[in-house]
């Protein structure tokens, strides 16, 4: 029996490919065949009736893509909102949306006539009714998704698509009853995916995978328990038969040539009004001015560049164009952003390029009190290397002592008020200390601009070194691990931060909760990144399931840093609950105690690193004292340190990119040192999959 709910469906009475808007198109012009696509579609049509009712509106000659009806508008209750097409190839559906909604009794609402907005593809209601997936990023403008809220009164969650092949959201992002989501990762950005893990519980979210993907398996019509789609692996159909779902598939390859399948082909008109869900939305705007040589120099195109991808939008709303060679230009812009958050990040980097906040004018920078010596305020202004002022009582103020990744300090004295540079660890209690980004500016001459915008302010650009097979030297290795764990030996490790950034965190950590590992000998940077994985998921702002940048990423270590300042140490951090993860988390979990030694380039420092070298030294060489096998992981300075510490007889291994640094440890003379040279995440990897696949053979031929 069908239920109440109702879609709206076009027949492809003009349906064609005679024009190329998406990926999906190129290559298809005129090679889709009439008849297999009404043949498609009546089958779809056919398996909706049996399970709801459908309504049609009439297609019209000359837009074969109304057949998409999903970009009509989007609905909720009696009130739609209009879609506003990107492409003039589509605009031309508009008014026959229009007619067939007013006629059925529906408030229409329209958007401006500039702002791109395609309806129930890029806006999908979170099917229990209590907030509405936007997406944005190739037909949709971020800045559509405050006008959803207001008009439709309910919470909506923008996320950015940053895949062309998926331009739509519903072609990667199908919500489904009782809170699940069939969803393609790859499609968002970071935050996006994070917003997603925020809002829908892990037990509840189906991810699928590119081969799913790309047979528009997302593009799914949910009825009820009903979930009806183009095609499915049978692992997907396995797992959305594991949460309670019926999968029916119907061939529409016909219309996946245009870049659409069963959702893109539907359009729910019946859904439900929750009456305690009303209006919320993160999106943010500010107007900004950008001044200089803008075209020359290429600014302006690095400045909105910046603003996508780092997840904003813009409009720009004046540009001056500055008449002669010597003359500069100005632009005033429009950025929005789908979070306070993500526009601070957005904002400080612009601010970096030289832009200036326009409001700013008349409002002073943001002040908080340092509480806790060494430890600023949340939200603390993480300075760069260029020329800075700020916005005090009324007039600029220039800091002074200019750095990278301090915090500007403001103090009062005998002489006026005082801006500074100040690194984290000299923070004193009384200090204000600026924060957000408001009332901050960077001031350059135009022709520095030009040098330094060039360059992007950023970290880890350079390439991953090639490796050669280590297996054989893994086996080894594994074997002599297991020997001295089970042998109730003692094994040290000294290891950098390399090992966070090529993914080797993980598997170090396995090894010292499995009792591989008795000691632990790094430095600061090692820890911090470890913390910053733990707790945000990048090392130095790369998220590291992804393999790519975040935006403001490479202020994470420096917010890791500040947040164990805060509690005091790690270990307190651990018992807070704070760190919940990692090598640093299992050292502490399992009693392995660890020295970490600082030196002069360490940010912070944590207060668990031992600033006095001798001191530092000395509790290396008493950490070292009865080692039998020590592991060397990507980290010349320390494991060239421990090397002079420890006698002869100690088997130690080496490994590392750089065969200067293996070479070295090898011309020490010690015939129990191996040396291999490779990517240490790769060796890390094949480690613990060894171990894995040993059965103690040490434990079975000495008979314990």
């Amino acid at each position: 029996m069908a239920s109440e709910i109702s879609f709206l469906m076009c027949a492809p009475d003009y349906y064609d490919v005679d024009y190329v808007i998406n990926p999906w198109m190129e290559g298809n012009i005129h090679k889709s065949s009439r008849d297999r696509a009404v043949q498609q579609w009546e089958q779809l049509h056919q398996i909706l009736k049996e399970h709801a009712i459908v309504d049609l509106v009439p297609s019209q000659k000359g837009w074969p893509d109304m057949v998409f009806t999903a970009n009509a508008g989007l609905v909720l209750g009696k009130t739609v909102v209009l879609s506003r097409f990107l492409h003039k190839e589509r605009q031309g559906e508009e008014p026959y949306f229009k007619q067939w909604f007013e006629e059925n009794g529906y408030k229409v609402h329209e958007l401006p006539k500039d702002l791109p907005f395609e309806g129930a593809g890029d806006a999908l209601l979170d099917r229990e009714g209590l907030w509405l997936w936007a997406g944005y990023g190739f037909r949709s403008e971020l800045d559509s998704h405050p006008y959803l809220a207001k008009w439709l009164d309910i919470e909506v969650l923008s996320l950015r698509l940053i895949d062309e092949r998926f331009y739509h959201l519903d072609t990667c992002f199908c919500p489904l009853k009782n809170g699940y989501l069939l969803y393609y990762p790859a499609a968002f950005d970071a935050y996006s995916n994070r917003l997603i893990e925020m809002r829908v519980p892990s037990e509840k979210r189906i991810a699928i995978t590119e081969a799913d993907a790309v047979n528009f398996s997302c593009n799914a019509v949910n009825v009820d328990h009903i979930v009806v789609m183009n095609k499915a692996s049978s692992g997907l159909k396995a797992q959305l038969a594991n949460a309670g779902f019926q999968v029916i598939e119907t061939p529409l390859n016909e219309f996946l040539k245009a870049g659409g399948a069963a959702k893109c082909l539907t359009l729910r008109v019946t859904e439900p009004v929750q009456e305690e869900v009303h209006a919320n939305v993160s999106v943010e705007s500010r107007i900004l001015r950008l001044e200089g040589h803008l075209l020359d120099s290429g600014l302006i195109n690095r400045s909105l560049d910046l603003i996508i991808d780092k997840g904003g939008s813009f409009q720009v709303l004046n540009f001056q164009l500055g008449v002669q060679r010597q003359s500069t230009s100005s632009a005033d812009v429009k950025v929005s952003a789908p979070s306070h958050n993500v526009m601070e990040e957005i904002i400080s980097q612009l601010i970096d390029l030289g832009a200036v906040d326009l409001p700013q004018d008349e409002r002073d920078a943001k002040l908080e009190p340092v509480v806790q010596s060494g430890v600023a305020p949340d939200d603390f202004y993480v300075t760069t290397i260029y020329s800075t002022e700020v916005r005090l009582f009324g007039s600029w103020v220039k800091v002074h002592n200019q750095r990278m990744d301090g915090a500007i300090a403001i103090t009062q004295t005998d002489h006026g008020i005082v801006a500074q540079c100040k690194l984290l660890r000299d923070l004193e209690i009384g200090d204000m200390v600026v924060v957000d980004v408001q009332g901050i500016r960077t001031v350059r001459k135009p022709e520095l601009r030009e040098q330094r915008n060039s360059q992007e302010f950023s970290f880890m650009s350079a390439g991953v070194s090639s490796e050669r097979r280590v297996e054989l030297v893994v086996e080894q290795v594994a074997w002599e691990l297991r020997k001295v764990r089970d042998g109730g030996g003692k094994v040290v490790v000294t290891a950098g931060p390399v090992v966070i950034h090529t993914g080797g965190g993980d598997h170090l950590a396995q090894l010292i909760r499995e009792g591989y590992v008795q000691a632990l000998l790094a430095g600061n940077a090692i820890a911090v990144h470890d913390i910053e994985q733990a707790m945000m998921g990048t090392s130095l702002g790369m998220d590291m399931q992804r393999g790519i940048a975040v935006r403001g990423g490479h202020r994470h270590h420096l917010k890791a840093i500040n947040t164990i300042r805060r509690y005091g140490s790690i270990a307190k951090a651990v018992e807070a609950g704070v760190i919940k993860s990692g090598v640093m988390y299992e050292c502490v979990h399992n009693h392995v105690p660890f020295c970490l030694a600082g030196s002069i380039r360490d940010d912070g420092p944590l207060p668990d690193t031992q600033m006095d070298l001798i001191k530092a030294q000395a509790e290396y060489a008493e950490l070292l004292k009865g080692a039998d096998l020590i592991l060397m992981l990507s980290t010349m300075l320390h494991s060239i340190g421990v090397g002079n510490m420890t006698p002869t007889g100690v088997k130690m291994v080496c490994v590392d990119i750089n065969p200067a640094v293996v070479t070295k440890l090898s011309d020490r003379g010690s015939v129990e040192s191996v040396g291999v040279v490779t990517d240490v995440g790769l060796f890390l990897s094949l480690l613990m999959q060894q171990l894995d696949s040993l059965t103690s053979p040490y434990v079975s031929k000495v008979g314990y």
